[in-house]
């Protein structure tokens, strides 16, 4: 009989990932018929609270989040474990103050594929979990997204931007 130590580590941490990825489009699959209109709803509460997990992680593993740098690149660690290797990209500095983080690769888009399911839903997840998970981790900043895959675009790009007052802004515009 084969003992979990015998099974590499890499191994047993690329499965364990998957496993977590593919639970959206399964519960997706599995309540939204029964719920309806109120699951989006649902869902992004439980997406909103998930972000808490983000601030464990990083604190846990002490990641960077002083500027928008370290904040980009410590959500792509962070997605990264939480979802395994199928997520693949990497965080670019635009300015002192902004960044990018650049996904060029989603489980989730690919497990709601693989369950018969629109690949769109799988951005009110993310959506959920990054805008909520930025100010957590730095409450200087904020995130938005630029492009997303499950739009048609052939990446993501979400911006990490210092948070602008909302006076600030409104001035902007004028």
């Amino acid at each position: 009989m084969t003992e979990l130590k015998e099974i590499p580590e890499e191994v047993r941490w690329r499965l364990a990932a998957e496993f977590a990825a593919r639970l959206p489009a399964i519960y997706e699959a599995a309540f939204r018929p029964l719920v309806g209109e109120k699951y989006d709803e649902i869902e992004q509460e439980v997406w909103m609270e998930l972000s808490r997990t983000a601030v464990e992680i990083a604190r846990y593993l002490s990641l960077p989040v002083g500027n928008a740098k370290q904040l980009a690149g410590t959500m792509r660690i962070v997605l990264m474990i939480l979802f395994g290797p199928g997520f693949s990209g990497e965080a670019l500095e635009v300015s002192s103050d902004r960044s990018v983080i650049i996904m060029k690769r989603c489980p989730l888009i690919e497990h709601n594929a693989g369950v018969g399911l629109p690949v769109n839903p799988a951005f009110r997840k993310c959506m959920a979990f990054t805008l909520t998970a930025v100010p957590l981790l730095n409450k200087n900043y904020s995130a938005r997204f630029v492009r997303t895959m499950c739009s048609g675009d052939r990446q993501c790009e979400i911006k990490i931007a210092a948070a602008q007052e909302p006076q600030a802004e409104a001035k902007k515009k004028k």
